[in-house]
Parts: structure tokens; sequence; C-alpha cells
């Protein structure tokens, strides 16, 4: 699970999941703090949308990739931002990629805030996983800062 390269293929209800949640984000109606990330294709140049929780510790924002080194994420590294819609409104962003070493309490803080919907994907842990664990399978979980 501590692969660089770890991706969770998107089962029938969470292709589902997420198909609710975008329609109502796309309708501004937040939940848990949902957005629709827009990101530019790293081949094809045109926007690529997916649900995504956007989360706030101590006064920065992030966004986590619980299903591992997915699309959205390989795009993003190479647009290095996007853009955080909810119904008519859109923040454009740049994003830092955090390194594997400071993910540990942001992973934490993500499991304690949504472990409820994204659990299954940290095989085993939860929000009371040690450091030592985090830093373990952060490899597997890229985390964006938003600059």
């Amino acid at each position: 699970m501590n692969d660089a390269t770890r991706y969770l293929v998107p089962q029938s209800a969470d292709r589902a999941f997420n198909a609710t949640v975008a329609w109502l984000a796309r309708r501004g109606i937040s939940i848990a703090n949902s957005r629709i990330l827009a990101v530019r294709g790293r081949k094809s140049g045109e926007w690529r949308t997916t649900p995504v929780n956007l989360m706030t510790v101590d006064g920065a924002r992030y966004l986590v990739a619980p299903r591992g080194h997915t699309q959205w994420v390989r795009n993003i590294r190479a647009a290095g931002g996007g853009e955080l819609r909810l119904g008519r409104r859109a923040e454009t962003i740049d994003v830092v990629e955090l390194a594997d070493a400071d993910k540990a309490p942001i992973l934490r803080y993500y499991l304690r805030k949504w472990g409820w919907e994204v659990g299954r994907f940290f095989e085993g842990l939860d929000k009371d996983a040690t450091d030592e664990q985090l830093a373990a399978v952060a490899p597997g979980f890229p985390v964006f800062r938003i600059a």
C-alpha cells in the first residue's frame, strides 16, 4: 500500500456516490465541504472534473487523493493548479504537493473528518494511526496544499 504508484480504481458504488456529490456541487450544494475540482488534461488540454473534499487545517487548505495517483493527481501535477467550483462560483487555485514526510498530520485530520467516506481506501488505518503508520503509507496518498 505504500507504493508511489498506488491507484485504486473506483467501483460502481464510488462512481454513483461521486456522481451524486458532483451533481449537488454543480448546483451549489456542498456536502462536508465538497467541491468540483477542474483541471486541464495533461495531454488533451481539456477541462477534466472530479468531486473532491476541500480541507482546511490551521488556516491552510488541502486536497487529498485517497485513491492514490489518480488522473486528477497526474493532471494537477502537470498543470500546477486548476479551479475549485461550487455552483456558479469558480476559484482559480495553484497547488504545491507535500513531501511524504509532511503528510502524516494532514492524513490524520483527513481521516478524522472524512473517515466515514474514505476510510476503506486506507486499508485498516484510521484517525488513531500512529505517525509511523501514516508515514509508511504516505507515498500512496498524494496531498496538495492550495497556495
